[in-house]
């Protein structure tokens, strides 16, 4: 009759305990609080006396709980530190000297599917009492799920923002770029631009300053993603200010350098070409930063040159060790190629670059092409190339013809 009488009211606090720790869930209670429900369950309703929890997080275990335990216990364990034997019915843990487990009684998994979620070390009050293993592994199996549940919808949240945050700089990004392109008798252009991801590290711009000036300027910032965009937000917003303002060529490179040096103390650079063409003086000057030489083509005579004089990187330098001023006089219909280095590091299935000698043999045999077209077979001849082969970095291509 005792037994009977004890085993009504060991069934009657494994139900409290039950109801507590669903309740607790259903409430949508914080990871703290249904941890701290389990263990004072487990301690007063299921005459636990020690117990260590560890719980499943990004491929090691987390020591969730550790009550009663006088020796030292690790606060987390590396997968391959569990050896689960479930056809012997063992678990084997390789321990360093330091820790110990030895003064629990038993362990219980706990599964999900062949995934081990868990794992709860436990030592009875007394070697009398009589433990329900089956029920205390159901307890401790919602618990996990509860706990991996909120892990799942925390990250799904934290990727719904990353979603947003990641449309918005692809918003700003955009607005970066020129809503508009000239086609008119005087100048032509058009450009491809094809992002790795949401947001690209690449940047192009056309500023027409009067009747007789054009500014154009291509430039790729180090890293990818919303900081990337943001920093080239920044950066153009600085460049136009300093257009705007009759600035020298000189004045506007060490003054981006200089905004750059001042926003990312040297953590993030920038490659850089500014160019800018007089139509009535018909003077190209320009600045490379560090960047890959656009390629100009002299439809006249047919030849083609790199674009290379300029500086070095911006923003890794409190100073630039040294500027030049590129200029070219008396051009007339031309053309300038202008490109980031996702163009001539794009892939083909064997792992071979695109390069700078393909791309500079077929600029050589399409001297005289609308940009339009040029663009249309040179992109064709690209995918030939790559085979779809995903790009590893953005890919800007900005072309430019002058008459």
């Amino acid at each position: 009759m005792i037994d009977e009488t004890y085993k009504y009211e060991r069934k009657g606090l494994e139900l409290k305990a039950l109801l507590e720790i669903t309740q607790a869930i259903n409430e949508n209670q914080s990871e703290t609080v249904l941890v701290n429900i389990f263990k004072f369950t487990c301690l007063v309703h299921l005459d636990i006396k020690s117990l260590i929890l560890y719980v499943s997080k990004d491929e090691v275990f987390e020591r969730k709980i550790s009550h009663g335990v006088k020796g030292k216990v690790p606060v987390t364990l590396n997968t391959d530190q569990v050896v689960d034997q479930k056809e012997f019915g063992q678990l084997q843990i390789q321990l360093g000297d330091e820790y110990s487990f030895d003064e629990l009684e038993t362990y219980l998994p706990v599964y999900h599917k062949d995934k081990m979620l868990a794992i709860l070390f436990l030592k009875r009050k007394s070697a009398a009492t009589e433990l329900d293993l089956d029920f205390t592994q159901a307890l401790t199996n919602i618990l996990v799920v509860a706990l991996e549940n909120k892990r799942f919808a925390r990250k799904q949240l934290q990727q719904e923002v990353l979603n947003r945050e990641v449309a918005i700089a692809s918003q700003v990004q955009q607005m970066l770029f020129p809503a508009s392109l000239p086609d008119t008798e005087e100048l032509k252009a058009k450009v491809t631009y094809y992002p790795h991801s949401m947001v690209g590290g690449d940047y192009y711009d056309l500023i027409r300053k009067s009747d007789d000036v054009v500014y154009f300027c291509i430039a790729d910032v180090s890293g990818k993603g919303i900081s990337a965009a943001l920093l080239m937000s920044n950066f153009q917003a600085a460049l136009r200010t300093l257009l705007r303002s009759d600035a020298g060529f000189s004045v506007i490179i060490h003054q981006l350098n200089y905004t750059l040096i001042e926003n990312t103390k040297g953590e993030r650079f920038i490659t850089f070409f500014l160019g800018e063409y007089n139509f009535k003086t018909k003077r190209l000057r320009f600045v490379n930063a560090g960047h890959n030489p656009p390629v100009l083509c002299l439809e006249k005579s047919g030849k083609t040159e790199l674009l290379e004089a300029g500086t070095t990187i911006l923003g890794a330098f409190d100073e630039l060790p040294f500027l030049e001023i590129g200029e070219r006089r008396s051009l007339e219909k031309f053309t300038i190629h202008l490109y980031t280095d996702g163009l001539t590091e794009a892939m083909n299935p064997e792992e071979e670059e695109f390069g700078e000698d393909r791309f500079d043999r077929f600029v050589e045999s399409h001297l005289r092409v609308h940009p339009e077209d040029f663009h249309q077979d040179f992109f064709t001849q690209m995918q030939a190339f790559t085979q779809d082969v995903p790009l590893r970095d953005d890919l800007t291509l900005l072309s430019l013809r002058f008459s």
